[in-house]
């Protein structure tokens, strides 16, 4: 029996060719669609669960408060002496390892390469996460002092086929190591990538970090910490009982200003967006937000079916009928539907994989993954996939199945049920759903583009334009007058300035500020940012001044004791004007001077933030970033010289250097992709929408055909007959847009929120995407619509 379903399913396919087409187009447009996102999500989902105590292992995290208890800075890392005093009060975690993110210049013969991602890690690390040591004793490879092990690619890149095992290599031309090891790359799907990692032991030398800092620093919070729990144990445990550790351990009532939280490791990606994180991370939100997109896809597909296959129905009514009279039950006729949708998504899903192989690259290039098709064959995945299809085949063939079966045979042959099928409520709510989801991606795109734009072109109080920016050692302080010297020897290149942290980075430095308070300074109760500058960092970026003057080399004590705030430190410190401030006594940390000046609101950091109050003066040793202004036109003589002034300075450093605005377009390399994938799912939706509602024209133009004769017998125009097979569907177009307006509303203005500065939606925007819609909807049954009026009158009704 089940093969006499599929021969007579493949004979009714091959029969109706451009039906069969358009439906396994659609099918398969949705299956791809969602089999890409369905990677996505997946991958999104694997991270960090190749640990193997993934469950148990929970990362410290510190929060700092202000004085009205506010968050100010929330922190993914912490304090050096967290570790070791937790494993001491708190016996019952199994283990604590701490990391130090850091970069070097590293050398071996005469390879010299600029390299991030070092680590300095505990010797424990091996015993709370999981690496594949290829090389070395993993229990004694970060024991000794000086010991450093490579990634395998990093080892392949320093000493090809050679043993690196007992090779010494030289970091940022001060100091030896020797190679104890070699380890495999963590996979794709981790919150940070080591390509070295350093014996934690060396921080003790005093000229790497020192013994003391380890012990009593408490404000460099630097330093990730994870904690490996025993099993079943309650991490809320140890939360409760941080306050009284802190109190315990720095000061008291120090859990007043710090919390310590723990967070899961398989938590962070998609759950952590903290001020400092290892690497950016991903985003729950975008998991649902795409989740459902596919959900939504999948369904408009089915959907999509569902139409096509009732249009087709009628046609064959009397077949249905003619088997009832010969005999055939309703179960047998409705496998018999079931196997036609099932075998029509089978090609489909095939289909669907080809194009997702082809697809894959330009997703990956979008997302910065490294998906594959491998991820289909997990057993977990295919069984999902084999068991969405047989849904979908199910699903989608389950109406015009169930509901053409259910005729009584002498209905059906008398002619009655096309009166039942022109009642198609269902189909018309379903062809509602396809285009409100399609209206809302419309929308959602418009307002995502819009918001990128306004970004564009949001005046940052700063110029980013013309500006390269590059990092020195801290020996390079005491010389650097005659560099900048040099470097402004060529005529393209405008200024030179130097700072702790360039724009488009996070403000993470802070310290206690002082102000006047009766005759003495006194702590103030808001957080300020820390800002280290030079003479030339306000000209190079062309901040502007609201009040006062710049640092300046003709006035000595500047270097010692002049403060220069931004406007909203002033107003958060209680001036009125930028002119009040001018002169008066300022403290922040151990410096005190006065106020010379201060400088227009300018966004350091991505419109994701607040401008956040800043402190400017110059701390030397803190000097390290430097930003040369390049003039406009002349942008590659002007590097060629940098990187000459460079080499002939600094010969045996690489010259690494970026442009300032490709770090801020950085900044929302996220909502880039997800305006170009709402783009591109949005027209997705849109195109297999409009099969659908091809599908519904075809179905009542083809039941109308007589109706449609009568009207032209009796003198109807062709737009006349047009207008009246296009209202009914256009009504239905309307009553999407209205639905979905405000759902689309709902969903853009949470997400903008997540912008301390962000566009309006206008109504515009709705205008749009409903004309946008009316007019494909119009396209899409027009086609139908005057092909059924310009039919000749005489066949439609011939056989009445």
């Amino acid at each position: 029996m089940l093969k006499s379903y599929l021969k007579i399913a493949l004979r009714t396919l091959l029969k109706h060719k451009a039906f069969s087409f358009i439906n396994i187009a659609g099918v398969a447009i949705g299956l791809t669609c969602f089999l890409l996102l369905a990677l996505y999500v997946k991958d999104e989902l694997s991270y960090d669960r190749h640990h193997q105590n993934a469950d148990r292992i929970y990362r410290l995290a510190r929060t700092f408060l202000s004085k009205d208890g506010t968050e100010s800075l929330r922190l993914g890392h912490a304090a050096p002496p967290f570790g070791p005093l937790i494993q001491q009060d708190f016996p019952e975690v199994e283990q604590v390892v701490r990391l130090l993110d850091a970069s070097a210049l590293v050398k071996y013969g005469d390879k010299l390469f600029n390299e991030e991602n070092m680590f300095a890690a505990e010797k424990n690390i091996f015993k709370v996460f999981t690496f594949k040591v290829e090389q070395g004793n993993p229990d004694k490879a970060l024991e000794n002092p000086f010991s450093i092990m490579f990634s395998k690619p990093m080892a392949e890149k320093y000493f090809g086929r050679e043993d690196p095992i007992g090779k010494v290599v030289r970091l940022d031309n001060q100091l030896d190591y020797t190679v104890t090891g070699v380890f495999e790359p963590l996979p794709a799907q981790s919150h940070f990538h080591p390509n070295f990692l350093v014996s934690f032991s060396t921080l003790n030398d005093d000229r790497v970090y020192g013994a003391e800092g380890l012990r009593s620093n408490w404000g460099n919070n630097s330093f990730s910490t994870f904690l490996l729990l025993p099993k079943g144990y309650d991490p809320q445990k140890l939360t409760k009982a941080f306050p009284a550790f802190q109190n315990r351990h720095i000061e008291k009532d120090a859990s007043k200003y710090s919390v310590l939280n723990l967070m899961k490791l398989t938590d962070i990606h998609l759950y952590s967006h903290l001020d400092s994180e290892m690497e950016a991370n991903g985003d729950i939100q975008y998991v649902y937000l795409f989740s459902a997109i596919a959900l939504f896809i999948l369904i408009i597909a089915c959907i999509n079916y569902m139409n096509l296959a009732t249009a087709k129905s009628a046609t064959r009514a009397k077949e249905v009928g003619m088997r009832k009279v010969i005999g055939a039950v309703r179960s047998q006729l409705i496998n018999q539907f079931l196997s036609e949708s099932v075998l029509l998504v089978l090609v489909s899903v095939v289909i669907a994989i080809v194009l997702v192989v082809l697809c894959l690259p330009a997703l990956n290039n979008f997302t910065q993954k490294e998906l594959t098709v491998r991820a289909l064959l997990d057993p977990v995945f295919l069984s999902v996939l084999i068991g969405i299809t047989l849904f979908t085949g199910v699903i989608a063939g389950s109406y015009p199945a169930f509901f053409m079966t259910s005729f009584q045979p002498i209905a059906v042959l008398k002619g009655k049920i096309a009166s039942a099928l022109k009642n198609g409520k269902l189909r018309q709510i379903l062809v509602v759903a396809q285009f409100a989801i399609a209206v809302v991606l419309i929308i959602s795109t418009t307002v995502v583009y819009n918001q990128m734009r306004y970004i564009r072109n949001y005046k940052l109080g700063y110029s980013k334009d013309q500006v390269v920016v590059f990092s020195m050692a801290d020996d390079s302080a005491t010389n650097f007058e005659s560099v900048r010297d040099r470097l402004k020897e060529n005529i393209n290149i405008k200024e030179v300035g130097r700072s702790s942290r360039i724009p488009s980075g996070r403000l993470l430095d802070s310290q206690e500020a002082f102000v006047m308070k009766g005759d003495s300074l006194a702590s103030a109760d808001i957080i300020i940012k820390f800002l280290a500058i030079d003479e030339d960092f306000i000209p190079a970026y062309q901040i502007k001044m609201a009040a006062g003057r710049n640092l300046s080399r003709d006035f000595t004590t500047d270097k010692t004791s002049g403060f220069i705030l931004n406007e909203t430190a002033v107003k958060l410190l209680g001036w009125k004007t930028p002119g009040e401030a001018i002169g008066a006594r300022f403290g922040y940390a151990d410096a005190r001077g006065q106020i010379i000046g201060v400088t227009k609101d300018y966004h350091f950091e991505s419109l994701h933030q607040k401008v956040a109050p800043i402190a400017m003066y110059y701390q030397s040793g803190s000097l390290r970033r430097v930003s040369v202004h390049v003039a406009g036109g002349n942008l590659k003589q002007a590097i060629s010289h940098i990187e000459s002034v460079w080499n002939e300075r600094f010969p045996q450093t690489p010259f690494q250097y970026e442009f300032l605005d490709q770090r801020f377009g950085k900044l929302y390399a996220t909502e880039q992709t997800q305006q170009m994938l709402f783009g591109i799912f949005a027209c997705i939706a849109i195109f297999i929408s409009c099969l659908g509602l091809l599908g519904l024209s075809m179905f009542m133009a083809e039941l109308r055909t007589k109706e449609i004769g009568v009207r032209k017998v009796l003198g109807a125009s062709v737009g006349s007959i047009v207008t009246l097979l296009s209202q009914d569907f256009l009504k239905l177009v309307l009553i999407a847009i209205v639905i979905a307006s405000p759902i689309a509303w709902y969903g853009m203005h949470t997400w903008l929120q997540d912008f301390a500065y962000h566009t309006e939606i206008n109504w515009w925007v709705f205008g749009l995407a409903g004309i946008i819609s009316i007019a494909i909807a119009l396209f899409t049954i027009s086609f139908q619509s005057i092909k059924a009026a310009l039919m000749n009158p005489v066949r439609s009704l011939k056989s009445e």
